[in-house]
C-alpha cells in the first residue's frame, strides 16, 4: 500500500511541478546507476521544491534525510516517514538528540542494502543564492557505515545539480543534472578526500556565482541575458564574455492572466505570504497552494458551468485558466 500510494503520488507531483514551472530539462540521466546502493548528493536552494523535483525526475524511489525539526508533531511525522522521509538530527536539537541519528542510520542501511537511494544535501541547510557551501560528513558516515556492516556491498555517490532560473516564481525553468557516480573506493581515513571529491562534482554541476559582491555578479549576468538555469552558460560568461543564447525577457501578460483566472489561489498567497519567515519556502508554498487547491477550484467552476445561470463566464475562466497556466512564462531573477 505504501509503495502504491507512493508511486500515484509521485505521478501527481510530476503533473504538477510540469504546470508550476515553464520548463523542466533533465539531463545526465544515463549516470543513474542500476541495481547499486545510491546516495544522492544535490545542493539545496529550493526547500520542498528540491526533494520533489528529485522524487519525481528519477526512477529511484529515493528516501529523504530530512530535519528532524519538522517531525515534532506525532501526526506529520508519520506522514513524513509515509512518503519515505528521515529525520536527521542537529547538534541545534540538543546534544541527547544526536543519538537518535543512530536509528536513522540503520534505517538508511537497510534501504541501501537493497539497492535502494537515499537523497541527502549535505549543505546542511538551503540559500536562494547560487554556489556551493561546505557539505556536512554525513553522506560519507552513511556509506563508509554501510561498507563497514556489509563488506561485499559496493554503494556509490551521484552528485547532482538543480539550478532555477526563478527560485521564487512559477513559470520559471529548472535544470536538473546528474554527474557520474563515484565508487567508494578508499579507506574510511580518507573520508575528507572523498567529501573534496563529491563537493568538486556538485559544484560543477550547478550554476556558480561569485559570492563577493553576489547581488553586483547576479544583475550583470541578468543585463546580458545569461541562462541562469544552465552552468555552461554562466561559465562561458565569465571566462570570455560570451553569451551564445541570451535570455529575452518574456511577456508578463500569462502570469498576470493566471493570477487573475485563479485569483482564490492568488489571495490565499497573499493572505499566507507575509507569515512566512524564510523566502526559500515562497516557491514551497506557492506549489502546494495549486496543489492542494486548484483542483478544488476547477470542479467549483465546472459545477458553475453545469448548474448556474454563470455558465459561460465559468468556461471561460476554466478554459482561460488553463491556457495562461500552461504559457505562464516568467523572467530570470
Amino acid at each position: 500500500m505504501k509503495d502504491f500510494f507512493n508511486f500515484i503520488l509521485r505521478l501527481l507531483v510530476k503533473a504538477a511541478l510540469h504546470l508550476y514551472f515553464h520548463r523542466i530539462y533533465v539531463e545526465g540521466k544515463e549516470n543513474i546507476p542500476k541495481n547499486k546502493p545510491v546516495i544522492l548528493v544535490a545542493n539545496h536552494q529550493n526547500a520542498l521544491i528540491d526533494p520533489l523535483l528529485l522524487a519525481t525526475h528519477t526512477r529511484l524511489n529515493p528516501y529523504f534525510l530530512t530535519r528532524a525539526s519538522v517531525f515534532k508533531k506525532p501526526f506529520v511525522a508519520k506522514l513524513l516517514n509515509f512518503i519515505r522521509m528521515l529525520p536527521v538530527y542537529r547538534v541545534r536539537d540538543g546534544f541527547s538528540s544526536i543519538q537518535k541519528n543512530e536509528n536513522t542510520f540503520s534505517q538508511t542501511f537497510e534501504v541501501l542494502r537493497k539497492n535502494g537511494t537515499v537523497i541527502i544535501f549535505a549543505e546542511g541547510s538551503h540559500s536562494l543564492e547560487r554556489y556551493i557551501r561546505p557539505l556536512s560528513k554525513g553522506f560519507t558516515r552513511m556509506a563508509f557505515g554501510l561498507k563497514e556492516i556489509y563488506p561485499d556491498i559496493e554503494p556509490v555517490i551521484l552528485p547532482v545539480g538543480i539550478n532555477f532560473s526563478a527560485h521564487q516564481r512559477s513559470g520559471s525553468v529548472v535544470r536538473i543534472i546528474f554527474g557520474e557516480a563515484i565508487p567508494v573506493d578508499m579507506p574510511p581515513a580518507k573520508s575528507g578526500l572523498l567529501t573534496k571529491k563529491v563537493q568538486q562534482s556538485v559544484k560543477e554541476l550547478m550554476v556558480e556565482i561569485p559570492s563577493e559582491n553576489y547581488q553586483d555578479n547576479l544583475d550583470e549576468l541578468l543585463e546580458n541575458g545569461v541562462d541562469l538555469s544552465n552552468p555552461k552558460a554562466v561559465k562561458a560568461y565569465y571566462e570570455d564574455g560570451s553569451v551564445d543564447d541570451p535570455i529575452a525577457s518574456p511577456s508578463l501578460l500569462p502570469n498576470k492572466l493566471m493570477k487573475i483566472y485563479h485569483f482564490p489561489l492568488f489571495g490565499i498567497w497573499l493572505w499566507l505570504k507575509p507569515k512566512i519567515e524564510d523566502t526559500v519556502f515562497y516557491s514551497t508554498f506557492k506549489f502546494l497552494i495549486g496543489f492542494c487547491l486548484a483542483l478544488l477550484w476547477y470542479l467549483i467552476l465546472i459545477g458553475l458551468a453545469l448548474e448556474t445561470a454563470l455558465g459561460p463566464w465559468a468556461i471561460a475562466i476554466l478554459f482561460l485558466g488553463f491556457v495562461s497556466l500552461w504559457t505562464n512564462q516568467n523572467r530570470q531573477e
